[in-house]
């Protein structure tokens, strides 16, 4: 079981809402919409991409990794690099 499954259906409605914001920005392209509310609303569903990453984040600490840790090892070692490593590309992006 993922960290997650508990609020997958929430993530699920989450990216539902973010893939119609997407959509959103194709049509104002599309009608050639102003270029700064166009930018805003890119910019709207970054914000909201990042929330999900964030929580998602979040849930993996909680669940995985602190499972990891409770049984020591290698494995936590590993859980606990791959945790570093996401989040490091949610700072660069």
């Amino acid at each position: 079981m993922r960290g997650y499954t508990e609020d997958k259906d929430g993530y699920l409605k989450r990216l539902r809402r973010i893939e119609g914001q997407i959509r959103g920005l194709q049509r104002m392209v599309e009608a050639d919409e102003y270029c700064i509310d166009v930018l805003t609303q890119i910019s709207a569903a970054t914000k909201a991409l990042q929330s999900v990453s964030i929580g998602l984040i979040d849930e993996h600490l909680k669940h995985c990794v602190a499972e990891a840790i409770a049984e020591g090892g290698e494995v936590a070692n590993e859980k606990v690099r791959e945790a570093s490593e996401a989040v490091a590309r949610l700072v660069r992006s």
